[in-house]
């Protein structure tokens, strides 16, 4: 018998703009006209300067550990452009870019990784999903959304993103391999950011991508440059039409690098090069989308800083109502979590309320 050593598996690749602003014939024509063209620019920027904020707050003490996307805006921002108000999205914890054009507000977001659990109480994106924290979980979410869906007969999709790493565990396989059994409207979007924490994509798996783990489910798998929002608005809406036609699930690896640490709690420094983050610094997002910016749009300095001083005003706005929000009260975290709360935790409810009373006294 012959065993096969590698198994090589053909995995579309797609790119439109590189990081030198190079753009592709076969870029669709609607996505560079200037009224566009600026307000997918306006909401990367959006996305980046929200995020930057969110960590000068954690680094403050005025917000818990949170999840950056520095360097990754491409990959959320591109995902939100695109999915209609009738799809449904079950985020993974870097999703702020998508939130944000799905109607979340900075303040909810702000709320939930400030430790309030309200902040995923959506005032506008009612049929979202909450924030999803454990590693992949929301996948299986996603798969039981497009269930319904499906038995509705309702023309919708489900949106679901996950990190390279969520890609190793079987939270990530098993609802996959649901979904292409059972032919369900779902598109998975792999984030691939290089590292999940500090452990590189290299080690992770021995596939030679992301993509081609959708073989074994039996539905189709695309690379797509995910520092290029034109590629990734593309491919995402190609596979959001297939899912709402009833063609299926699609799986998506955007592949992009985070040029922040994996949460506010680890260091970078610790496993990534200065060198290999400054090469990847010059082909991030923003810096290609500025080339068109200017070339199609007659950006300049001056609108640039018009544009910066607003946005930032903004969030300033939104920054100042966050930290007026009265503290939850911590017994929530009991009250909240299960219908009928276990003996074993009602002594622990007690003690917190205890331990509260007496720094009053």
């Amino acid at each position: 018998m012959t065993f096969l050593h590698t198994l090589s598996v053909e995995v579309p690749y797609i790119q439109f703009v590189d990081s030198n602003g190079q753009i592709n014939p076969s870029c669709p024509p609607p996505l560079l006209q200037p009224e566009r063209l600026q307000q997918i620019y306006q909401q990367l920027w959006l996305t980046r300067r929200f995020d930057q904020r969110a960590v000068s707050l954690q680094r403050t003490g005025q917000l818990g550990t949170y999840a950056s996307g520095l360097g990754q805006e491409a990959v959320s921002t591109g995902i939100g452009l695109v999915m209609q108000e009738t799809d449904l999205f079950a985020p993974y914890y870097r999703d702020h870019g998508t939130q944000l054009l799905r109607g979340v507000s900075m303040l909810e977001i702000l709320q939930f990784w400030g430790g309030d659990e309200k902040g995923n109480d959506f005032a506008k994106a009612r049929n979202d999903l909450p924030f999803c924290i454990p590693i992949a979980t929301q996948i299986s979410h996603a798969a039981g959304m497009a269930v319904a869906l499906r038995l509705r007969h309702i023309a919708q999709a489900v949106v679901t993103t996950c990190g390279d790493g969520a890609t190793s565990r079987g939270d990530f396989y098993e609802p996959l391999n649901l979904a292409g059994t059972w032919h369900l409207p779902l598109v998975v979007v792999i984030n691939n950011n290089q590292w999940a924490i500090s452990v590189p994509r290299s080690t992770q798996t021995a596939a030679a991508t992301l993509a081609q783990k959708a073989v074994a489910a039996g539905i189709p798998g695309i690379q797509v440059d995910g520092n290029d929002v034109f590629a990734v608005m593309t491919v995402v809406n190609e596979a959001l039409e297939r899912a709402r036609q009833g063609k299926g699930p699609s799986l998506i690896e955007a592949v992009t690098y985070r040029l922040c640490d994996h949460t506010t709690a680890d260091d970078m420094r610790r496993y990534c090069t200065p060198e290999r983050l400054e090469q990847a610094r010059m082909e991030e997002p923003l810096l290609r989308l500025r080339i068109l910016m200017d070339r199609f749009c007659a950006w300049n300095d001056s609108r640039e800083a018009a544009l910066e001083q607003q946005q930032k005003n903004e969030i300033e706005q939104t920054v100042e109502q966050y930290l007026r929000l009265p503290a939850p009260d911590p017994a929530t975290m009991f009250d909240f979590l299960y219908a009928h709360l276990p003996e074993e935790l009602k002594a622990q409810r007690q003690a917190l309320l205890a331990r509260g009373e007496r720094r009053h006294e």
